[in-house]
């Protein structure tokens, strides 16, 4: 890989764009955060509610999901809300990972019988929502926990890890992190990995869009990622202000 090499926006191939997370933007949900990354935005708030689904009742563990959608004008043309024109398989498998991410990383168990609803809303697309919302609902979930704590529901916080995500990519020979629109639109291969803060993994997803793609690409995809994601989770560690009492029950 040519690390020097300078994309269309003038970052190196091992660049990501500039990543910023606000946290307790709601006024009203337990925990919340707002991630800019680029010129891509994603609203991601956390809900606490005192039940679980049918399928729980009776065994003492919490459940995290999530719901995830594009605002209208949040790409260059208007999309139809998905109310209108119901959930596509896009949206449906996007919110299945954010869901799968934040229970990868909370105690279910410790959690006790309640949900945690995440909505991820994304604002502006420029490539990237789906890591993005995954690397800002975390921050939103764990002020959800903390408020959990606050109100002496618990007397720990059910934290597990850390969990984010980032994007690799193949455009015109070059292998890249983090793609943008303009990139991830022209891209021979699409990569994109959720990682926990001690390397391991949610999900690995690659899909050659021109045609299959080398072993060695993808090592040196997966390589690039993971050097992201350890710069998101420094970011989120941060942005959280996270104690050792509160990091006591994570692996590193």
């Amino acid at each position: 890989m040519v690390e020097s090499l300078l994309r269309h926006d003038g970052r190196r191939a091992d660049e990501m764009r500039p990543v910023t997370i606000s946290r307790s933007v709601s006024l009203y949900a337990e925990g919340s955060a707002l991630i800019e990354w680029g010129n891509t935005r994603v609203l991601c708030t956390a809900s606490v509610e005192d039940k679980v689904p049918p399928f729980l009742k009776g065994s003492g563990r919490g459940w995290v999901t999530a719901e995830y959608a594009m605002l209208p004008r949040s790409t260059q043309t208007r999309t139809p809300r998905d109310s209108v024109k119901g959930i596509g398989g896009r949206s449906h498998e996007i919110q299945r990972l954010i869901g799968r991410s934040m229970r990868s990383v909370v105690d279910l168990a410790a959690l006790g019988e309640r949900t945690i609803w995440v909505d991820c809303d994304v604002l502006q697309a420029d490539g990237g929502t789906r890591t993005a919302s995954i690397t800002g609902a975390f921050v939103a979930v764990v002020d959800a926990l903390r408020n959990l704590r606050e109100r002496q529901a618990m007397k720990r916080l059910p934290l597990a890890g850390l969990v984010a995500a980032a994007s690799a990519g193949q455009v015109d020979g070059a292998v890249f992190l983090d793609l943008d629109y303009a990139e991830d639109s022209r891209a021979d291969v699409d990569f994109n990995v959720v990682m926990t803060q001690d390397g391991r993994f949610v999900e690995v997803q690659g899909t050659g869009e021109s045609g299959p793609f080398a072993r060695g690409c993808l090592e040196e995809m997966l390589d690039l990622a993971e050097r992201g994601i350890r710069r998101l989770i420094a970011l989120q560690e941060k942005c959280l202000g996270l104690t050792e009492e509160e990091k006591s029950g994570i692996p590193r």
